[in-house]
């Protein structure tokens, strides 16, 4: 089994994992944003990756705080078991020719929380100077998200203060490497993990079985409960801010660390190099 490094053991080279971990892995769990994508689209050696793995039988669900809407056309696209979007709220699945949705919460909850988020995020945008909303907003059925690196610039002081007018008006905060991410409930990426595993795969969802993919502040529930937890290499941006640290790190960044990470698990396998 797996085994959580102390802190200091953290972020290793990526060449340190145990084949023998790698080859006793049921599946990859992964972020999109700046894991899988550079400037919001899949780069290619990622989407190579991700057929690689599916050719392989290995299973890939990824888990982001991206809105379904803008997930769904990548839902039915991607070689990939499910998205869960909204940071654990919604998943996605494609079914055949058709893409199906569950959430979390039931159609009137999801009404209700609407409106606290709306008021959270007029206040949001009245108190914290530069603050807009992000761009794919408009997909976002139970969240709401604050662009501070996309295509909006917020130093770390103003994003401190967006978290905290979150928090204060009662939502769940967290910072990806693109937007401060706000919503009510305790869904989480590591609840979508279980949710997601179970619903999507028929199985129970066991941590030590999977790997962890992932580059941002967001990750860290991710990184402390799962012991094959990666960070690919702009992982480095966020290293300062992080209170867990990935257990290993790709020399690649983005989409091309991610590659890398399925190179490793498909070669130790005895699979060919994707």
């Amino acid at each position: 089994m797996p085994a959580f490094p102390s802190p200091a053991e953290r972020l290793q080279p990526l060449a340190r994992l145990p084949t023998q971990w790698l080859a006793a892995a049921h599946g990859v769990l992964t972020d999109i944003d700046d894991t899988l994508t550079r400037d919001g689209e899949i780069e290619p050696a990622a989407l190579q990756a991700l057929h690689a793995l599916q050719a392989a039988g290995v299973p890939v669900i990824a888990i982001t705080g991206r809105p379904a809407g803008w997930s769904e056309p990548f839902a039915m696209a991607w070689p990939v078991a499910a998205i869960v979007a909204e940071n654990g709220a919604v998943m996605l699945r494609r079914v055949g020719n058709t893409l199906q949705h569950a959430f979390v919460a039931d159609a009137a909850t999801r009404k209700a929380d609407a409106r606290r988020l709306a008021a959270c995020a007029a206040a949001v945008l009245a108190e914290v100077p530069g603050a807009v909303l992000a761009h794919d907003s408009a997909g976002r059925l139970t969240d709401i998200a604050i662009d501070h690196s996309e295509f909006n610039h917020l130093d770390e002081a103003r994003i401190a203060q967006v978290v905290a007018v979150m928090r204060r008006h009662g939502l769940t905060a967290t910072v990806s490497s693109i937007h401060v991410n706000g919503w009510i409930g305790g869904h989480s990426k590591w609840t979508a993990a279980r949710w997601a595993v179970e619903q999507a795969l028929g199985r129970p969802f066991n941590a030590a079985e999977w790997v962890y993919v992932g580059d941002s502040t967001n990750d860290q529930l991710m990184f402390e409960h799962i012991a094959l937890s990666v960070g690919v290499a702009n992982i480095a941006r966020f290293v300062p801010q992080l209170a867990v640290l990935p257990a290993y790190v790709t020399e690649g960044e983005r989409g091309v660390g991610f590659a890398e990470l399925a190179r490793a698990l498909l070669a130790a396998r005895g699979v060919p190099a994707c």
